[in-house]
């Protein structure tokens, strides 16, 4: 059990949940809707029966009832002197492909590269021969690089020495570097669902067993569950993602960092905060980047270039307290022997231009996420499409459990994405559908007159029981 909702709490976000009878369906489908989508997440604790009943103004044999149907379709189970607990509803997606000629790749939220890049190499490999005079074996990070990403972090607001910076082969191989040093077989983690899911397989191949903190559009971050679940489970490290999270587009508020760092440090955890997608603002506008005022040794940075210049460039960092950075550059030799040389170079000339980068970045971002947004706002009116005023993707409320069958259909129309369930901790979110808005305008609406036929197709071959009713399970 990683936290507990309270009988008021659950009875709040059921709303008005009596849409059919017997009313203890209506409950159960209304509870199972509340899993499907994380917002209850697994091993929560839920309210006595007396207690939920007294909340809702019904009979204890109508939640009775409903916690019995949630127990036969296994969304919770009942302990002994622990009342009923959600369960993990486990992962499911329809899996990674390759794109054929034609069609149309959103699979991975990456823009096309910087139009600048294949410039700034040129340049770099015309000296190539001071690069080849180096060693090449450098798991640091070459100095003029670890000045020029301390400076960025500098003019942020959060003053940074070369080193404290490690260089790594982008992003991912940070998160696989961090989780190693920090996390031991079995250790909690907490983690934001949705989340990014390459780093949620990082972090369990580290060994770690994921605590979920549910994140929503409208909503933001659930601060009650996080402060319980930092409180209950006592987290070795917490892997966030507080600008433009991936996938939902949501940024943390200044209360939001303050809270999450506040209960962090309480519960004596490493926050691991995953800044990739931070520049990526397209009408957001700047803000504090929060997390500042921590204890040493708090607080864990990861930038990267993969999703400003392009995923090609596979060149990321790690900003942290200098302890940790020895521990990282002790340990780093089993996983690799360091950042090739001329990736560094040309990684240090972008720097140089960096505003100009995200400048262009914006200009590409919003024409994509305008033309997508407004092709399924007229196509697809019944589906919810939130703002997103930065990131690389819309993280889209279908209405109905239908994620995975709608990726399929597209998938067969030539456009690949990546269902739901994809970015889940524990199951659920067969609800949503992640759409990235990284390719260019054209593609973007044609990718949305495709998934307005196959949502017609998917939703017309579906049984009339799951169509009528959004609590139902696939």
């Amino acid at each position: 059990m990683d936290s507990r909702v309270s009988a008021r709490a659950l009875a709040h976000s059921l709303g008005g949940w009596r849409t059919r009878e017997p009313a203890y369906e209506a409950l159960a489908d209304s509870i199972r809707l509340l899993c499907l989508d994380n917002r209850l997440a697994p091993r929560t604790a839920l309210p006595a029966e007396r207690e939920l009943a007294a909340a809702l103004h019904v009979s204890r044999s109508t939640v009775a009832a409903a916690y019995r149907s949630l127990r036969d379709t296994g969304h919770i189970a009942s302990l002994r002197g622990s009342g009923s607990v959600t369960l993990p509803l486990g992962r499911r997606d329809a899996g990674r492909v390759d794109a054929a000629d034609g069609m149309i790749d959103l699979q991975q939220a990456s823009p096309p590269a910087w139009p600048g890049l294949s410039g700034i190499m040129a340049e770099t490999a015309l000296g190539a021969s001071a690069l080849v005079s180096r060693v090449g074996y450098d798991v640091l990070g070459r100095i003029e690089l670890r000045e020029a990403i301390a400076r960025r972090y500098t003019e942020r607001g959060i003053p940074t020495r070369p080193d404290e910076v490690l260089v790594t082969t982008g992003a991912q191989s940070a998160i696989h570097l961090v989780s190693s040093v920090l996390i031991g077989r079995g250790d909690r983690v907490l983690v934001e669902t949705p989340t990014y899911p390459h780093a949620a397989d990082a972090l369990r191949r580290a060994g770690a067993r994921l605590v979920g903190v549910p994140v929503t559009t409208d909503a933001g971050w659930d601060i009650d569950r996080a402060e319980q679940a930092f409180s209950r489970t006592l987290p070795v490290m917490a892997y966030l993602m507080p600008d433009f999270q991936n996938p939902t587009g949501r940024s943390m508020g200044a209360s939001e960092r303050q809270a999450m760092l506040a209960a962090g440090e309480r519960s004596g955890s490493v926050i691991v905060l995953d800044e990739t997608t931070a520049d990526l603002d397209i009408d957001r506008g700047p803000l504090l980047p929060g997390f500042e005022a921590s204890e040493p040794g708090t607080v864990v940075r990861l930038g990267s270039l993969g999703k400003t210049v392009w995923g090609g460039l596979r060149l990321g960092w790690v900003r942290a307290d200098g302890d940790l950075i020895r521990r990282l550059v002790a340990a780093r030799p089993a996983h690799d022997l360091g950042t090739p040389e001329f990736e560094q170079a040309v990684a240090t000339r972008l720097l140089d231009r960096f505003d100009e980068i995200v400048q262009q970045r914006s200009a590409l971002l919003r024409s994509g996420r305008d033309a997508v947004v407004s092709a399924l706002s007229g196509a697809l009116p019944e589906w919810e499409i939130p703002e997103a005023h930065g990131g690389v993707s819309l993280w889209i409320e279908l209405g109905k459990p239908l994620s995975s069958p709608l990726v399929m259909e597209a998938r067969s129309r030539g456009v690949l994405l990546s269902a739901g369930p994809r970015f889940s901790v524990d199951g659920g979110h067969e609800r949503h559908l992640r759409v990235p808005f990284t390719a260019p305008p054209d593609e973007m609406v044609r990718a949305a007159e495709v998934l307005a036929d196959a949502w017609a197709s998917v939703r017309a071959g579906a049984p009339s029981a799951l169509v009528e009713r959004a609590g139902a399970v696939i």
